[in-house]
């Protein structure tokens, strides 16, 4: 004989499995979601928004795919790990993006880059972190008030220097600066909008045009065709040197959103590998996303690209080591 509390708990159970599962499909499909939005291509500005947190998507899809193993529901699993596969092919081109064939014997030049956030007032560890990696050409972005003069003063080793003046930002000021060891002469800006710095710098792989780049956040916080303008601005920029080139700064969207295919398009630069993350430095790097980056033409090669420990600001430092291309 069936007693009216086993009927209450027989009703109760699939209840239950429905709540269950519909929360399963919430949280499997929300990263499917951004690993459609991905590997369709559609430079749409609400599609681009999803495409800039790969990274930290796929980490926490794959923690998912775990706790449905620790709880034994393999289904779901199963199509976790499925959705994370499909990030891994999103992300691949940013993660592992060609580094080049390096000519033998070649001279190995080493860039520090940093957006150093204009309300940092901590000199004293941007100091260190340029001190420890050691680097042959410093490019710093966003400079603020706080560490402007004690910067300067700290980057004595670097006595070839080049500036851009101090731009009024919202809540701030900041300017860019690029200091070497070597000698260099400052490329002419122009008046395009692009908030970029540039120098031709006599390095031991022969001359190098260097640019430090800020592009300015993307839409829905600045205008939905604000980077645009200033990817093709800096596009244009390209067009008129000669010789190899490096990009560096803070683009505000990773290498393989819109942004960075619109560059590769347009410039034929070649990003540095975007695993780990620079933004924000609060998250670990292989949790963050990589919006501050470093291009190569194609006469140069990748040897090596680190991320650095936080400096005070929300963004971490990255150092790159360049060499000749092989011919």
């Amino acid at each position: 004989m069936t007693t009216g509390v086993q009927e209450e708990g027989e009703r109760r159970i699939p209840v239950a499995r429905i709540l269950f599962s519909l929360a399963a499909l919430g949280a499997v499909g929300a990263p499917l979601l951004f690993a459609v939005a991905a590997l369709s291509g559609i430079e749409h500005r609400w599609v681009d928004i999803l495409c800039q947190f790969l990274a930290p998507v796929l980490i926490a899809t794959i923690a998912l795919a775990l706790a449905f193993l620790l709880i034994r529901q393999r289904r779901w699993a199963a199509a976790a790990a499925g959705v994370a596969v499909l990030l891994l092919a999103a992300v691949w081109p940013e993660w592992f993006a060609p580094a080049g064939e390096a000519r033998p014997g070649a001279p190995i030049l080493r860039l520090y880059a940093a957006n150093v956030w204009a309300g940092n007032t901590d000199a004293e560890a941007i100091e260190a972190s340029i001190r420890r990696a050691d680097p042959d050409i410093v490019v710093l972005v966003e400079i603020g008030p706080g560490t402007d003069r004690r910067l300067l003063a700290a980057l004595d080793g670097y006595p070839h220097r080049v500036g851009r003046p101090r731009l009024d930002r919202p809540n701030s000021s900041a300017r860019t600066v690029i200091a070497s060891r070597y000698p260099l002469e400052a490329i002419r800006t122009r008046s395009d909008g692009l908030n970029a710095l540039g120098a031709r710098i006599d390095t031991p792989l022969g001359p190098v045009n260097v640019l430090g780049v800020h592009l300015t956040r993307p839409w829905p916080f600045m205008p939905a065709e604000g980077q645009v303008t200033q990817a093709a601005a800096l596009a244009a920029r390209l067009r008129a040197l000669d010789g190899p080139v490096i990009v560096a700064g803070d683009f505000n969207s990773v290498s393989d959103a819109r942004i960075g295919r619109q560059i590769k398009a347009q410039t034929g630069l070649i990003p540095a590998r975007g695993f780990p993350g620079t933004w924000p430095a609060a998250l670990p790097s292989p949790l963050a996303v990589t919006i501050d980056q470093v291009w190569r033409s194609p006469e140069l090669a990748f040897v090596d690209r680190r991320v650095l420990g936080p400096v005070g600001s929300d963004h971490r430092p990255v150092v790159v080591e360049f060499t000749r291309a092989a011919d």
